[in-house]
């Protein structure tokens, strides 16, 4: 990979991270607050007309920090790839993973063909 390439890549991997990290802290306080604000009810969930509502929205943000959490793991695999060398191949076939693809999805690691065929 030409070296004005890799520095395109590596600036467009640490900025997905930052924004990962970024809205990880926010999901984290917004987790916090939840329970907190829970904690100082009186009513269980269970008989409390708004405690499915409160659990319904701890689950749905621990899920959203979650997959944020995946996501941050996989930008850092993705950084670990570039300077590996191998940032832009298909851990599948081991083909080359299209240009709009990786600027599309900046920490696939495979090709358009390999996850479609995944899918199926």
């Amino acid at each position: 990979m030409p070296a004005h390439r890799y520095a395109v890549v590596e600036a467009r991997l640490l900025a997905e991270r930052a924004a990962t990290v970024r809205r990880i802290d926010g999901l984290a306080r917004q987790v916090e607050g939840i329970v907190e604000s829970s904690a100082w009810a009186t009513n269980d969930d269970e008989h409390d007309p708004e405690g499915a509502t409160v659990a319904f929205e701890r689950a749905q943000v621990q899920d959203l920090l979650r997959q944020a959490r995946a996501e941050l793991a996989e930008f850092d695999s993705a950084a670990g790839r570039l300077r590996a060398g191998t940032y832009g191949r298909c851990e599948r076939c081991g083909g080359a993973i299209a240009d709009g693809r990786l600027e599309a999805l900046p920490a696939t690691r495979t090709c358009i063909a390999c996850a479609e065929s995944r899918r199926r």
